[in-house]
């Protein structure tokens, strides 16, 4: 099969690009692994809810219009949405397709899938950043009698043993995760990891609301919005990503208060033997360094933007921050604690093994600037951090897309002019 162009990934990314290939009349496939459509929203647990309001579904084409902009979408009208957006802009999908191998030959991309090679003049990336479960090495230290499962196969409660439960991660997945199993009752135990907190709202908007403002308009008023050439290291592409919720009308997840009502917080995991595990003895430091974050790296930005656009904001009003440290300990026996599942929410990496192309950098991911790689006619979308931080998000997969689509249609159009 000889196409111009392949996206692979039928997400949210890979449609998005499907949209302005089609706009510039660039033919092309896309094709995903999975057997239905809706992304990885399906994989999701039963309570999950977008953690940013409705009014960031920004897909290009299809921005939300429904009634609710402030409410928080449910994982399976998300995954219903996505697919919904596949039939309006008519992509042209083929589902149970994997590629197993990327290469090339000549000036050509090969895609070997199941018993054939898709040829393409073009390829693009759209695989997503959840790409392969994150373990720690103590995972393999845990006795076998103690159930393990990632936060990707979780979806309710009622699937884990009988039993406390200790959370490895506060993630925004982590910390969500932790709400989920107590409010039903579990006994809940926690590694907190250093991942910031943000208050659900902030000077009279949701967080988000301020945070998609300066992404959009930040650069009108000289508050242009960060990308990644600002930050510290390549490194930081991964860092975690602040805890939130959408559930029960959106909320903060205040870690302090839920040890306040029960939970039982330690520091970093660091080691497993049989049933004890051990945690780093800096909780206190951890939970400063959490509840300072927004402080640190939104509030200076978003005040920026508002005193620039000359928005006439409320001050903060949050309140004041809760100092508790509640007690803890260096040293747990799972057994003894009555533990019997550890559910690891120790996040993702990225998993182009299957990349047959010396484009890799040391960290497993793919040489670009803004999505064009360093091997003509690739291209990456929805990659954690490909241009902002809003690149792997409903809210920023649109424009990091418009723009690999742009580059990739005047690669094309100056092709056609040389021959």
């Amino acid at each position: 099969m000889d196409i111009d162009t392949l996206v692979i990934g039928a997400g949210q990314a890979g449609l998005a690009t499907s949209y302005w290939l089609s706009k510039a009349g660039v033919a092309h496939l896309v094709v995903d692994r999975r057997d239905r459509l809706g992304g990885s929203w399906p994989d999701r647990w039963d309570s999950f809810h977008l953690v940013a309001p409705n009014f960031t579904i920004r897909l290009p084409g299809k921005e939300y219009a429904g009634p609710d902009p402030d409410a928080f979408m449910p994982r399976d009208e998300i995954a219903g949405y996505v697919a919904d957006y596949a039939a309006d802009i008519d992509a042209p999908v083929r589902l149970g397709t994997t590629v197993r191998r990327l290469g090339a030959a000549g000036d050509r991309l090969l895609a070997h899938i199941d018993g054939d090679v898709i040829e393409a003049r073009n390829v693009v990336l759209a695989t997503g950043p959840f790409q392969r479960p994150r373990l720690p090495a103590a995972a393999r230290g845990l006795a076998d009698h103690v159930h393990q499962l990632h936060s990707q196969g979780y979806r309710r409660p009622g699937q884990l043993p009988d039993g406390g439960v200790l959370v490895v991660g506060t993630g925004q997945s982590g910390a969500q995760l932790v709400e989920d199993l107590h409010r039903t009752g579990r006994e809940v135990h926690v590694a907190v990891s250093m991942c910031p907190a943000a208050p659900r709202r902030y000077r009279g908007r949701d967080m988000i609301w301020w945070l998609l403002q300066t992404f959009l308009h930040g650069a009108e008023v000289g508050v242009p919005f960060p990308t990644v050439a600002d930050l510290p290291t390549p490194a930081a592409r991964f860092a975690c990503i602040p805890h939130l919720s959408g559930v029960d009308g959106g909320h903060d997840v205040d870690l302090r208060w839920l040890a306040r009502d029960g939970v039982r917080l330690y520091g970093q995991l660091v080691a497993a033997d049989g049933p004890v595990v051990r945690f780093s003895d800096d909780l206190d430091k951890r939970l400063a360094f959490v509840d300072s974050a927004f402080d640190r790296e939104f509030r200076p930005l978003f005040d920026a933007y508002i005193a620039a656009a000359e928005i006439d904001a409320p001050p903060d009003d949050r309140p004041p921050r809760d100092d508790y440290v509640p007690p803890t300990s260096t040293e747990l026996d799972l057994d003894a604690a009555g533990i019997t599942t550890v559910l690891w929410a120790t996040g993702y990496r990225l998993d182009f093994g299957w990349l047959d192309l010396p484009v890799l950098d040391e960290w497993g991911y793919p040489r670009h600037v803004r999505g064009v790689t360093e091997h003509p006619g690739l291209y990456a979308v929805s990659l954690p951090w490909l241009h902002t931080e809003g690149s792997s998000v409903l809210a920023g997969v649109g424009a990091d897309a418009e723009h690999v689509v742009a580059h990739l249609a005047a690669r094309n159009a100056q092709r056609k002019f040389a021959s």
